[in-house]
């Protein structure tokens, strides 16, 4: 291995940079989705929308607090912002809008949270066949350059240029592999995630709005 890659000329080393720094991103991604997935979305919202029911709105903050993740971030957001508004005497409609925007506001932040360090997948999926390129027209060029040196063909002083370039074209394709289908693969559950949160924030929003109203009604009898 290590023959190969000195085989394989001076744009292996970036081609190894590379393929260390997808590897640490994809370790610290997997990790990330694994504990999301471990959190039941839909136990949790219907466990939060039934401790709103009761009133008791800290116990609600509570959970979403301990719940990691950012479907339960986004909520809490939303129960804050429910709780802040609560002494203040406006319509239902007005409530409903404020604990919308806060939500919407701060998924933006939320998903960034998912979707931070995929960047470096991409990145490495387009980088690294252009240094395997690359590589391929250096070698290339050291054959020929070799070979004009030597006035003759000489199998053996072509010969390690080509390996040069074979090695690089052939490492740039497998990092670029070994970072894009993992990439595409996060980012499908990153817009699963994304879903999950417009779900989970327009069931507490239309919860908030029939208590608001409810609320409202029975103050008026």
């Amino acid at each position: 291995m290590i023959e190969t890659i000195i085989n394989g000329g001076p744009l292996m080393i970036p081609l190894l940079g590379c393929s260390i720094a997808a590897l640490a991103a994809l370790i610290d991604r997997y990790l990330a989705f694994r504990a999301y997935s471990k959190v039941d979305t839909r136990s949790l919202r219907a466990e939060i929308l039934t401790l709103l029911e009761e009133n008791r709105i800290m116990e609600a903050k509570n959970l979403c607090a301990s719940t990691p993740g950012p479907v339960s971030a986004v909520l809490l957001v939303g129960l804050q912002s429910f709780e802040k508004l609560l002494s203040i005497k406006g319509s239902p409609e007005s409530l409903r809008l404020i604990v919308a925007k806060s939500m919407e506001d701060y998924s933006v932040t939320a998903l960034n949270a998912v979707e931070t360090r995929l960047n470096i997948l991409s990145t490495v999926g387009s980088a690294a066949p252009l240094f395997g390129m690359t590589g391929t027209v250096t070698g290339m060029i050291s054959s020929f350059g070799a070979l004009s040196q030597a006035g003759g063909l000489d199998a053996g002083v072509v010969g390690a240029g080509i390996a040069e370039a074979l090695i690089t074209t052939a490492a740039g394709l497998i990092i670029a592999l070994a970072a894009v289908i993992p990439y595409n693969m996060f980012m499908a559950r990153a817009e699963r995630i994304g879903l999950e949160i417009e779900e989970a924030a327009a069931e507490m929003v239309d919860f908030i709005s029939m208590r608001a109203e409810r609320d409202a009604q029975n103050s008026e009898k």
